[in-house]
């Protein structure tokens, strides 16, 4: 069983990119257990001086889930063409830690349009050493969806095969790394 975490990039209720992990989660392949990790809201601002023991618990939290994972799942919306403070923030508390390195990983988006976010995000990811998986890309458009509308798009049947397909050959790509 491959334990895979998956992280959001927005703190918004209604989050496209929330709901596209969430349902990730709940469609994973039966050899897959895919864990959605909600605190990026609570993480405090990264300080270099409070690593170590003096690592916040919330930190702490994060930093030991992904360690523990056997490989990430993020999605990210895009703000002013660059990657959300809060997901740069969760990224900082992992930079000076071995929880990155090697470690698998892989982007999903909810935007045809967040070129730019993509970009950054996975410079900042195969910088930090993250085994960024960018054979073959999860988007489904949510852009500008109403959460009904995003509940129908992730319910359908072609959706959902996607979203499995894309977890599997993450968990492939896992096991041959």
């Amino acid at each position: 069983m491959l334990n895979l975490l998956a992280i959001s990039g927005s703190l918004r209720a209604a989050s496209t990119n929330s709901a596209l992990v969430a349902t990730l989660a709940a469609n994973a392949p039966a050899d897959c257990r895919v864990t959605v990790y909600g605190g990026l809201g609570h993480l405090p601002i990264f300080n270099p001086d409070d690593e170590g023991e003096r690592t916040p618990r919330e930190a702490a939290t994060l930093i030991d889930a992904v360690t523990r994972a056997d490989g990430l799942i993020v999605s990210s919306p895009e703000y002013a063409h660059g990657v959300p403070g809060g997901m740069k923030n969760a990224l900082d508390w992992l930079v000076s830690r071995d929880a990155a390195v090697g470690k698998p990983a892989m982007l999903v988006h909810a935007s045809p349009r967040s070129l730019y976010a993509r970009a950054a995000l996975a410079e900042i990811m195969r910088t930090m050493s993250f085994a960024l998986y960018e054979e073959a890309a999860l988007e489904i458009a949510l852009l500008g969806k109403k959460p009904p509308e995003v509940e129908a798009i992730l319910a359908k049947a072609e959706n959902r095969l996607a979203m499995r397909n894309a977890i599997q050959t993450l968990a492939d790509f896992i096991r041959t790394h």
